[in-house]
């Protein structure tokens, strides 16, 4: 089995959920760096389109299939990926480890009401889990004050929630300043331990329609969701490609 699977210039983790966190708990254990990108249509369109955020997707040490669109894609071009890895079910995970490991947790972004009820949540569900500290999402990425907070109290994972990109961007510009930890960007996943935002039921998580049960929910998200058609045009060029060898651009 391939470890990796090229879609659209982005190199995604062949892994099923399970053995992604044993990885990810591999280093912890050896206290080494980790960056996690959870990418779903969207964010290959938009790395597509940005050649800085491409360049920061390339440059995370792990891309998971965080979408649908991506798992289906991938079979459809002879290069099947096992199951979706999410950022939420990821944070999950690592929550549930810290929570057996006794690590430490970081929060970064959202907003101030927010990240505080996020952190809440999680010490009250996962009481083992130390929060280092927490830090709401509205500041310049070059603020030094949070990543020298970081730097000095060496949290185990760092969960960032600052939206696409600039997530990203963010871990990116930091990372080597950290000895070690794992460091992920986690979207809207504190909207919903806070009970701001609720997850798709679990009837349409497995019909694969989590992404229409958000639009229904958040209307104004219907921009966000023109990329898949133009990910979903690009992915049967690419078929189309296979099938004659004409070259995508």
């Amino acid at each position: 089995m391939n470890n990796t699977v090229n879609i659209l210039g982005i190199d995604f983790l062949n892994t099923t959920i399970n053995n992604f966190i044993n990885t990810l708990q591999s280093h912890l254990e050896d206290r080494k760096k980790a960056f996690v990108v959870t990418a779903n249509p969207e964010v290959v369109m938009k790395a597509r389109k940005e050649e800085d955020f491409m360049s920061v997707i390339k440059n995370a040490d792990y891309v998971t299939a965080d979408g649908i669109g991506i798992i289906k894609s991938a079979g459809l071009l002879g290069l099947p990926l096992p199951e979706r890895v999410t950022g939420f079910d990821l944070t999950l995970r690592l929550l549930s480890l810290a929570n057996e490991k006794n690590y430490s947790v970081y929060l970064l972004g959202g907003q101030d009401k927010v990240i505080e009820k996020a952190a809440e949540a999680i010490e009250a569900e996962y009481p083992s889990v130390t929060i280092a500290g927490y830090h709401h999402g509205f500041f310049d990425l070059n603020d030094d004050k949070i990543p020298s907070t970081i730097e000095h109290i060496k949290p185990d994972i760092v969960l960032v929630a600052l939206g696409a990109g600039r997530q990203e961007a963010w871990i990116s510009q930091h990372l080597s300043r950290f000895e070690h930890g794992i460091f992920m960007g986690v979207g809207g996943t504190f909207d919903v331990l806070a009970g701001e935002v609720q997850r798709a039921p679990e009837v349409w998580q497995k019909m694969n329609l989590e992404w229409f049960y958000r639009l229904v929910k958040q209307p104004s998200r219907w921009k966000r969701q023109i990329a898949l058609p133009q990910f979903a045009f690009k992915v049967l060029q690419l078929k189309m490609q296979q099938m004659t060898k004409v070259p995508v651009r």
